[in-house]
Formats: C-alpha cells, sequence, structure tokens
C-alpha cells in the first residue's frame, strides 16, 4: 500500500492561533479557565484542554461572575460579548481574523441597507456569530433552492457573504444562482472562504485521481473537514472520515493499492501520524508526502494576551 500524504494539510493559521490563546491563557490566569463553545471543532483538542482544567461551556451565565472566558475561534455575536460585559469577566477574543473579517462585511453592509444573504449551514458556531451582528438584516443560504424561496424582489439591494470552512465548489453554485436571480448582487471585496480550506480542497481535487480510497483525519462536527470527504467522494472515490486511528476500518483497504490522507484545518498532526502508523502496521504502508500549495500565513495573539506576556 502506499499512502499519499497530502500538504497542506491539518491545522491553519487561525486554529493555532487559538490553540496557542488559550496555553498562553492556561499561563497567565491558571484554572479553572473558560472557553465559550469548543476552542476548535476537534475531539482531541478539546479533550486535552479539558483533561488541564479547561471548562467548555455553551452559555455565558454557566462562567462564574468575574472569572476568565475565551471566545473560540469561530467568533461570537455581540449580544455574548455584552452578556460577558455584564458578568465583569475578563474576555479573550480567540476568534479567527478570517472570521471578523467576515463579522465586519455583516457590519458594514448592514449599515448600508442590504439585505444580507449568508451562505452557511445552520447552527454552526460562526454562522450563529455573523447572523449575530446584524440579525435583522441577514437570511440565511444553506443550498440553491433557498435561493428559490427568498421572497425578496428582483430589485432588492441585496449583498453575499459565506461561512469561511464551505466547499469552495458548493459555494460557487450557490453564489451563481444568486447573481442569477439578482445580477445586481454584491459581494465581499475578497473572498470569505479562507485561504487554508481553499488549499486543502485544492490539494485533495488534485491528488484524488491517484487514490483508491480516502482518509480525512477530523471531527464530525468539523465543516471544513467534512467538504474535504465529501468533495473526494464527488470526484468518485470513497472517503472516510475519521477521529481517529482507532476508527479505521481493515474492510476499507481491501485490494487499495494507493490511500489519500488529508486532515482538517483542526486536526491534530500526530493524530495523522497514529493513522499512517495504523496502515504501516496493517498492510506495510509506505509514505509519499505531496506539496500542491505551500501556506506561511500566522496571526499574532489578540491584544489583551499580548500585553499580558
Amino acid at each position: 500500500m502506499r499512502i499519499i500524504l497530502a500538504n497542506p494539510r491539518g491545522f491553519c493559521a487561525g486554529v493555532n492561533m487559538a490553540i496557542e490563546c488559550l496555553e498562553s491563557a492556561l499561563k497567565i490566569f491558571g484554572v479553572p479557565l473558560y472557553v465559550y463553545h469548543e476552542i476548535v471543532h476537534n475531539r482531541h483538542v478539546v479533550e486535552r484542554f479539558r483533561q488541564r482544567g479547561v471548562v467548555f461551556v455553551d452559555r455565558i451565565a454557566d462562567v462564574p461572575l468575574g472569572a476568565t472566558v475565551l471566545y473560540s475561534a469561530h467568533g461570537v455575536a455581540p449580544a455574548i460579548r455584552a452578556e460577558a460585559a455584564a458578568r465583569r469577566l475578563t474576555a479573550i477574543d480567540a476568534t479567527c481574523p478570517l472570521v471578523t473579517k467576515v463579522h465586519l462585511e455583516a457590519v458594514r453592509f448592514a449599515k448600508h441597507g442590504y439585505t444580507i444573504l449568508l451562505i452557511g449551514h445552520e447552527g454552526h458556531d460562526e454562522v450563529v456569530g455573523t447572523i449575530g451582528e446584524a440579525p435583522q438584516a441577514i437570511r440565511l443560504v444553506e443550498n440553491e433552492s433557498d435561493v428559490e424561496r427568498l421572497d425578496l424582489p428582483a430589485d432588492a439591494k441585496v449583498a453575499y457573504l459565506t461561512q469561511t470552512t464551505l466547499s469552495v465548489d458548493d459555494a460557487e453554485v450557490i453564489i451563481r444562482a444568486l447573481r442569477r436571480r439578482f445580477p445586481q448582487i454584491v459581494g465581499p471585496s475578497r473572498d470569505d472562504i479562507c485561504y487554508a480550506t481553499q488549499n486543502r480542497q485544492e490539494a485533495v481535487k488534485e491528488l484524488v485521481p491517484e487514490a483508491d480510497v480516502v482518509i480525512v483525519v477530523g471531527s464530525q462536527n468539523s465543516s471544513n473537514s467534512l467538504r474535504l470527504a465529501e468533495l473526494a467522494r464527488s470526484c468518485g472515490k470513497p472517503a472516510h472520515l475519521v477521529d481517529s486511528a482507532a476508527e479505521l476500518r481493515d474492510e476499507w483497504f481491501g485490494g487499495v493499492g494507493t490511500v489519500l490522507m488529508t486532515a482538517g484545518a483542526s486536526a491534530p498532526e500526530d493524530v495523522v501520524q497514529e493513522c499512517i502508523a495504523h496502515l504501516r502496521d496493517r498492510f506495510r504502508a509506505t509514505v509519499e508526502t505531496r506539496t500542491v500549495r505551500e501556506e506561511h500565513v500566522s496571526f499574532p495573539l489578540p491584544r489583551e494576551l499580548r500585553v499580558l506576556r
């Protein structure tokens, strides 16, 4: 068996920044330390911090008065920030700057009277936060059918934004549908889908023709990881999203000559290496790393941590 190990894969700059934020906060504030929602959508990352005393909550009301709370990489709505301030919490914002960019675009479009059509997945933490920036102005669009159902006049003043972790191809289909219905629609000055999401999808698209099966390392609640598996399947190859080597099944690899392995933007590299070790042990697999695009992006820690370090 040959493993083609896609590069880029795994942690992106936003995930690296969020994890570094939490590590720094642990050193500065100690425990208990609270995080609103999962710091990133990966079971291993969350569980490792939980074992160190970090408490993950889904309601600001569950954070004790005066405590320290981090906002996850996916961002939060202004109402959450206001609630945290009312509880006198020390808030550290680990929101990915690329998500913050979408929030600022939402505020700008709403200020100028646009109805904003947000392309994304209902209930995703990032979508909830973005809608919270301008709830009266934003409508969620998940697919082409949603576009057809929009009860807006043909000449409506409309703009679109996208969740940063979408499938590039799926988003483009919806954007084309929006432009057909609303030729006057305006969009963000730069693409909202983040560089890391695009790069990981590009690597799969380029390498998948060589593979018999695709393994994506990542958690089931990770949007960008799910999209990688969906992309591989759309190219006609079986694909499996796994959280760990323990989830790999021998029957997936019967008669398989080449496995393409990649990882979502919140999946730790040590879990990827555990999956490789498993395939080496079971199938005497060899590994070939293939780099499709170089990444050299990094984000600084938020100001509230930089001044305390």
